[in-house]
């Protein structure tokens, strides 16, 4: 087994913790290369933040996750550090480390970047995409329509997600393909914040993706559809920013369905 480099890790990265769910093994028994296990860790761990399981302000205890994950410190420190290099942890010594706190300005600027990345990758995306992605996006609407009645935010901004990526996925720029992708991973828990808000936008966004549907079937200009996102993206940071000057908080812990995060 290979061991800890001496001096990569802070001591008080030892104290990193989880408030439930230890002593139970979630990896199986079969043993890993060191590499698999710090995958592993990070994955269960960010999958743990981004679903609201932890919340902001979660305390994050490198043993504790170890027991539950049934394996050693080490891959566990790994995966700490990685999310706190993506801004969904933070570390503070002495203290250990903790799931991000919720701040507005950072969603606000993490939206700005989005607003402008997705709307280019979405304009270069649509010539290629195909019959089946079209109808897969329609469908993912239709289906975030149906979600307005009961409303669940994380459903339809898991819904929302996948709609978007459906519509920029077959951007032929890479390099532009995973700076999207990598702008929402960092934005992690913070990514439902919108519909979790402001109550009027959800059903204005289902109508404002049947209208960008429309015009890339109608072989609109790459400049319209670029156009027609970023407006589209602009309505709801614009809504969100309404909010927080009328006075609302932004969330400071993740709660049930229907309340912010």
């Amino acid at each position: 087994m290979a061991r800890a480099v001496p001096g990569r890790t802070s001591r008080g990265a030892r104290d990193v913790g989880v408030g439930r769910g230890a002593g139970r093994s979630v990896t199986g028994t079969r043993p890993a290369p060191a590499a698999s296990k710090s995958r592993v860790a990070y994955e269960w761990i960010r999958e743990q933040i981004t679903s609201g399981a932890f919340g902001p302000g979660h305390r994050l205890v490198l043993t504790t996750l170890a027991g539950r994950l049934g394996m050693s410190v080490v891959p566990v420190r790994e995966a700490i550090s990685r999310l706190t290099a993506e801004g969904l942890v933070t570390f503070e010594p002495n203290v250990g480390a903790s799931v991000a706190m919720a701040d507005p300005d950072r969603y606000i600027h993490a939206m700005e970047v989005i607003t402008v990345l997705e709307s280019a990758a979405t304009a270069l995306s649509a010539p290629h995409l195909t019959g089946q992605d079209l109808a897969r996006a329609r469908e993912l609407n239709t289906a975030m329509r149906a979600a307005l009645g009961d409303f669940d935010f994380r459903r339809f901004t898991a819904l929302n997600q996948d709609f978007h990526h459906t519509l920029y996925s077959r951007c032929p720029n890479p390099r532009l393909l995973e700076t999207v992708d990598a702008e929402w991973s960092r934005l992690g828990h913070l990514r439902d914040s919108i519909f979790g808000f402001v109550p009027h936008r959800p059903k204005e966004s289902v109508c404002e993706h049947e209208d960008l549907l429309d015009l890339i079937e109608g072989s609109g200009t790459s400049d319209r559809i670029e156009q027609a996102v970023r407006r589209h993206r602009t309505r709801s940071l614009d809504a969100f920013r309404t909010h927080q000057t009328d006075g609302a908080h932004f969330p400071h812990r993740v709660g049930r369905a229907g309340q912010g995060a």
